[in-house]
């Protein structure tokens, strides 16, 4: 008896694995985290990110541009986050106490970024081509952050609290002020 389409099994098998890296990812980024049952069903920042992976994925067909902005922005009415279908998120990326976070069109995140509630990867001007940031592996970005326009944040970063960046910053750097002043860190 034929068992059909070994397709669908390996997306599933992927959903899977993404499934437990996230609820590993958030019990270890999270040391209020008491179980991935909870994690499971009461983290609207990760909540947020699965919703993204499926309108990120509708996004990317011409005929489903509406439905995935609709359904991004039931996401954002759900949890207080909203991630535009167009960027692209690494994995084990997490939004630790999520609300308020504001992920734009030409955001590009990185592997391993821990976003804290605030935070804005805002685009600046309406021309085409990239608007929004990209952030590179392992950076963190302290609550109320803001990061506004085509710039890159190096990999190993400290975005720190309130902080507003609107220039490059490379590799290790620590950001804090306003305007944000990259330091080694």
């Amino acid at each position: 008896m034929p068992t059909g389409s070994p397709q669908p099994r390996r997306r599933a098998g992927r959903f899977f694995v993404r499934l437990r890296e996230d609820l590993a990812t958030a019990q270890h980024r999270d040391p209020a985290a008491r179980s991935k049952v909870e994690i499971l069903f009461g983290y609207s920042g990760l909540h947020a990110i699965w919703m993204h992976r499926l309108t990120h994925t509708m996004w990317q067909h011409d005929g489903l541009k509406l439905p995935a902005r609709l359904v991004s922005q039931f996401a954002r009415f759900l949890t207080g986050v909203e991630i535009h279908p167009g960027a692209v998120l690494g994995r084990r990326v997490f939004i630790d106490h999520g609300m308020g976070v504001v992920i734009g069109e030409t955001a590009t995140v990185g592997d391993d970024v821990l976003i804290y509630h605030g935070v804005t990867l805002g685009g600046v001007g309406q021309t085409g081509g990239p608007r929004h940031p990209t952030v590179g592996d392992g950076v963190l970005l302290g609550a109320g952050a803001k990061l506004l326009g085509p710039i890159t944040i190096g990999s190993g970063s400290h975005v720190g609290a309130n902080a507003v960046v609107l220039h490059d910053a490379p590799p290790n750097s620590l950001l804090v002020g306003i305007p944000a002043v990259a330091r080694p860190r």
